[in-house]
């Protein structure tokens, strides 16, 4: 270990030192100040004779005199299975007050690639209890489905939602997936103390703090440790899942704050910035945390991911989302006009999309009528929300009595399929029926994306009981 007190600029959240022998990339460094307080930081950028170093806690009281001492490793995470229950700050740091983690082992934060040969192809479906996700949009085991909400949307309440009731079912078939244990990380990034607090109570409420691992980074704490916040997550999920067996779901929110620090960092590097002063390796970045879901050949557990992301301004096309969408397996909107009518979750399931859903869903998954129900509701709500638009033209009492029947069921469907409020846990089996219920609604012969014998088992007509009756 050698130590330097050859501090040459302090820029932002970085601090350049002179050096007479090569240092290593990410190596961890501690820096003491003049008044004895010791402040980590990683190694960024490297030469022959200075290096770049990014503090975790800031900048504030490091001078020309501060010491600087480079560790020689790499930072890690010191993993157990007793993280289960714990809350952690975005350093790792235990702030529940309780014991001391006794780690079985220190694991490298940047992860190790998965083989994509040693993949298992992710097809095992995962029950939110939400109805816009389980039943038009499926999570499956190993996926990466990202969240693109807005500023001031209830994305956290749908994130605690699906914390609290994500469940992994047993197989129907009696086949070797005997339901294993699931784990939720939640990795928190530049939120409020206020959001902070509503997240913890409602972990300690529910009792899902007792199978979840908590990192908790907030708004006034340095924007450099959210860069790592992430990767301390993920290495804990990875531990749990190939280690110990269980399904882990990881729900990051929110990776806007994590793309801003990583912008704050290219700009106090002074780097040629690309789109909307986004560095130009931000794909790459962010290919690094959402490539760490999946499953893995030969191993029972498996890492699942939910990102959250508030696009600026709406603005589907930003960067954040729109880099997002190119290395997930599609995306969960929330919809700002769905919101300010009180639908509870507010998700748009027309621009939504989980590109893995059909693989996930079907018989032995789900209920072999899934991928018809979801199919030709998705179709119905889509002619529904178009003839909205020619009902603003040309008024409601112009519409032939078919058109007035899809205008009722996207009404009823966003009243009563959509929405179900953030305490409510379905079961597929219960969307499902929802979903009968609505399909009833139109005229047999208009159904035609789900085959004849589900018809005959599920379809209801209402006009036709009437009638008998």
């Amino acid at each position: 270990m050698k130590e330097y007190q050859t501090i040459t600029e302090i820029s932002g959240p970085l601090v350049f030192v002179e050096t007479d022998e090569p240092v290593g990339y990410d190596e961890i460094v501690e820096i003491e100040t003049t008044d004895g307080e010791i402040r980590r930081g990683q190694v960024l950028d490297s030469a022959s004779d200075h290096v770049a170093i990014q503090t975790f806690e800031g900048t504030g009281g490091i001078d020309r005199d501060s010491s600087v001492r480079f560790l020689g490793e790499t930072m890690k995470m010191p993993v157990t299975e007793d993280l289960l229950g714990r809350v952690l700050d975005g350093s790792g740091n235990p702030i529940d007050g309780g014991p001391d983690i006794v780690p079985d082992e220190r694991r490298d934060i940047v992860g190790e690639a998965i083989n994509p040969y040693s993949r298992e192809y992710p097809e095992e479906f995962i029950q939110t209890g939400v109805s816009a996700i389980d039943g038009m949009n499926t999570l499956v085991r190993g996926q990466k489905l990202p969240i693109f909400s807005g500023s001031g949307l209830p994305h956290n309440d749908l994130a605690l939602q699906i914390a609290r009731q994500a469940t992994v079912p047993e197989e129907e078939d009696g086949g070797d997936d005997d339901g294993s244990e699931f784990a939720v990380i939640f990795g928190a990034m530049g939120i409020t103390a206020e959001e902070a607090n509503e997240f913890m109570d409602d972990f300690e409420r529910t009792g899902a703090l007792e199978r979840s691992v908590v990192f908790m980074n907030l708004a006034d704490d340095p924007a450099v440790e959210r860069t790592v916040t992430p990767r301390l997550a993920l290495t804990t999920a990875e531990y749990l899942a190939f280690d110990k067996g269980y399904h882990v779901l990881v729900i990051l929110t929110d990776m806007t704050n994590y793309c801003e620090a990583l912008r704050e960092i290219g700009a106090a590097r002074e780097e040629v910035p690309g789109r909307r002063g986004y560095p130009g390796y931000m794909y790459t970045d962010l290919a690094q945390l959402y490539e760490r879901a999946g499953r893995i050949k030969g191993e029972e557990g498996s890492v699942t991911q939910i990102p959250i992301l508030t696009m600026p301004s709406d603005d589907i096309t930003h960067p954040i989302p729109d880099l997002t969408g190119y290395i997930t397996e599609g995306q969960i909107l929330i919809d700002r006009d769905l919101n300010s009518q009180g639908v509870e979750p507010p998700v748009n399931v027309l621009p939504s999309l989980s590109r893995l859903m059909d693989d996930g869903i079907g018989e032995g998954l789900t209920r072999g009528d899934h991928g018809g129900v979801s199919d030709q509701i998705y179709a119905a709500y889509a002619e529904g929300e178009d003839l909205r638009d020619l009902v603003n033209i040309v008024g409601r009492e112009a519409l032939s009595e078919r058109d007035n029947k899809y205008l009722d069921f996207a009404d009823r469907f966003e009243e009563e399929f959509v929405q179900q409020g953030y305490d409510t846990n379905r079961d597929i089996e219960e969307t499902l029926s929802i979903g009968w219920d609505l399909l009833s609604m139109l005229p047999r012969e208009e159904l035609n994306r789900v085959d004849e014998e589900n018809i005959e088992e599920y379809y209801t007509d209402d006009e036709a009981e009437t009638v008998e009756a």
